[in-house]
C-alpha cells in the first residue's frame, strides 16, 4: 500500500513566463529533508517565492512555488523530479516497521582535465557546461602556463551516476570542446587517483586574513522582524535548523514585498518537544540571523605580491556545501572583465564549523586596476550580489 511513486513529487510548469511553477511533494518524513530539497533545487537554478510545508513527524507535504533565478536558466524539470525523488523516502507502508538503511556509499570521484587556450570568463564558460550537465564540484586546480595556456583539473561527482559509461564520459568531453570550440586544446576524463590526494593540501591561511573572512559582521540595527530576499534563503534556514536538531512542524513563506518577505515557522525538537529553554531560544534565533544576513563571506586581500579573491561558504554537517557558488563567482569576474589566473577550492575549520573556501588569484590589466581601494569595492561588492542574487 501507499501512494504511488510518480505521485511522490510532482510539478505543475508555468503557464507564462510571469507565472511561478509548483512543485509537491507528499511522503514520508525524515529529518533534514527540506533542506535536502530546497538544496537541489538551488542547485538548478531555481528560487523558491512561496512555500507551505507541514509534517506530524512520520509524514510530510510541502508545496513550493518556483521560477529560474534568470531568464536564460534553462532547467530540465524531469531531472530535477527525479533528483528530489531520490532524497524522499520510501512510501510504502512498510516504511514505518521495515526501514531499509540509507545508502551511505559516495558518488565516485572523478578527474576533468581540460587544456585550452586563455581567454576572459573562461573558468565561468567551462564551469557553466559541467553545471548545466548535472555534475558537482568537488575540488579544483586552475593554472596558467607562460605561454597562455590554461589548466584546469575539476574533481567532480556525477548527480545523475552516469559517469562509469564511456559514452557519458565522451559526450562530456565532446561537450566542453563544441562549447569552447577554437580554444580547446585537450580534455581526458577519468576517474581520480592520486592526484586527488595532492590537492587535499589547501593552503592555509594567514590568521589576519582567516580573522577577516570568518569574523562576525553583522549588524546589530538590522531589523529582523522581516527575512531580506536572496538567493537560498530558505535553504540557509533549513540548513541551519537540520544541523541544530530542529523540526519545522508547520511553515508558511510569502511572497517578497518590497525586497522582504515574512515567514512562519512552528517548530520542535526532533523528540517532539518544545523549546522552552530561554539561552537555548536565544542562541537559535542568533544562528539564524546570522545566516540570513551573512551567509556567505566575500574579501578581497594579498597574496604576496598577487590579488587574491576569498570567498568562504558555510558547510552542513552532512558535509555539503552550498550549491553553485563556484558558478556565482566566475560568473560576477567574467562580467567585470577580470581574468582568473588560479583558483583552489579546500576546507577550512573554525572553533564552531566547516568551511568550503575558493580562493582566486586575479589577474591585472589595464582596464581594472587591482591596487585600488575602490576596484576592490567592488569586486567585493558584485561578487556578493551575484551569489546573493540581488
Amino acid at each position: 500500500m501507499g501512494i504511488p511513486w510518480d505521485d511522490v513529487v510532482l510539478i505543475q510548469l508555468s503557464k507564462s513566463p510571469n507565472e511561478a511553477s509548483v512543485i509537491t511533494v507528499n511522503c514520508p518524513d525524515k529529518p533534514g529533508l527540506g533542506c535536502d530539497l530546497c538544496r537541489i533545487i538551488l542547485e538548478f537554478g531555481l528560487c523558491i517565492v512561496r512555500g507551505d510545508f507541514s509534517t506530524d513527524g512520520r509524514w510530510c507535504y510541502i508545496v513550493l512555488w518556483v521560477v529560474p533565478h534568470t531568464s536564460s536558466c534553462k532547467v530540465d524539470w524531469e531531472s530535477l523530479k527525479n533528483r528530489l525523488l531520490s532524497v524522499c523516502p520510501s512510501c510504502l507502508v512498510s516504511y514505518y516497521f521495515n526501514q531499509p538503511p540509507s545508502n551511505s556509499s559516495q558518488s565516485s570521484l572523478y578527474l576533468l582535465k581540460y587544456c585550452c587556450l586563455d581567454r576572459k570568463g573562461l573558468l565561468h564558460d567551462v564551469t557553466k557546461v559541467l553545471t548545466e550537465l548535472e555534475f558537482t564540484i568537488q575540488r579544483v586546480k586552475v593554472m596558467t602556463t607562460p605561454d597562455g595556456r590554461v589548466i584546469d583539473l575539476f574533481f567532480i561527482t556525477d548527480e545523475m551516476e552516469l559517469l562509469h559509461t564511456k559514452k557519458r564520459r565522451e559526450d562530456t568531453c565532446e561537450h566542453l570542446i563544441t562549447v569552447l570550440g577554437e580554444y580547446s586544446i585537450s580534455c581526458e576524463l577519468q576517474l581520480a587517483g592520486a592526484e586527488y590526494e595532492s590537492l587535499q593540501g589547501f593552503s592555509s591561511l594567514p590568521l589576519a586574513v582567516a580573522e577577516e573572512l570568518f569574523g562576525s559582521e553583522l549588524p546589530d540595527k538590522e531589523d529582523c522582524s522581516q527575512c531580506a530576499d536572496q538567493k537560498g534563503l530558505f535553504y540557509d534556514i533549513l540548513r541551519t535548523s537540520k544541523d541544530l536538531n530542529i523540526q519545522i512542524a508547520y511553515g508558511r513563506i510569502s511572497s517578497s514585498v518590497k525586497g522582504y518577505r515574512n515567514m512562519d515557522l512552528f517548530i520542535r525538537q526532533t523528540d517532539g518537544k518544545k523549546i522552552v529553554d530561554a539561552k537555548q531560544q536565544t542562541a537559535l534565533c542568533s544562528h539564524l540571523k546570522e545566516e540570513m544576513l551573512h551567509p556567505l563571506r566575500v574579501i578581497v586581500t594579498n597574496r604576496g605580491p598577487d590579488t587574491e579573491l576569498l570567498v568562504a561558504n558555510p558547510v552542513e554537517l552532512s558535509g555539503k556545501g552550498r550549491p553553485r557558488v563556484f558558478y556565482d563567482v566566475t560568473l560576477a569576474l567574467k562580467m567585470l572583465g577580470i581574468c582568473i589566473f588560479s583558483a583552489e577550492i579546500g576546507r577550512h575549520s573554525t572553533s564552531d564549523r566547516q568551511w568550503e573556501v575558493y580562493r582566486f588569484l586575479l589577474d591585472e590589466s589595464p582596464e581594472f586596476p587591482l591596487a585600488s581601494s575602490r576596484a576592490r569595492n567592488q569586486i567585493v561588492e558584485i561578487v556578493r550580489n551575484t551569489l546573493m542574487g540581488w
